[in-house]
């Protein structure tokens, strides 16, 4: 199992756009194959900056889902709300 955690900084003006986005994909990515979990989560002291959680079957699980086009279509529409390039890390649980 692995974690895909995404550091995304967006315009201030606009996190609206972004949440939209992201409701309206959500349901499309929590069905991917091999998805077991999905959130968002906003920085209390700064609420232009968002985290993305997902937790994936595998390695390859992930990887297929960001070759899809739900993901390529996802990140055309996020892309330009950003204010700052985005961040990811891919974690394994150790503990």
């Amino acid at each position: 199992m692995v974690n895909r955690l995404v550091k995304l900084t967006f315009q201030p003006d606009k996190t609206d756009a972004f949440l939209t986005i992201f409701e309206g994909s959500r349901p499309l990515i929590r069905a991917a194959e091999g998805c077991l979990y999905l959130e968002a989560l906003r920085e209390v002291d700064a609420p232009h900056i968002f985290f993305t959680h997902s937790r994936w079957e595998s390695k390859e699980d992930l990887e297929r889902y960001r070759q899809s086009e739900l993901f390529r279509s996802t990140w055309a529409k996020t892309k330009p709300l950003f204010a700052a390039k985005a961040e990811a890390w891919t974690l394994e649980e150790q503990i």
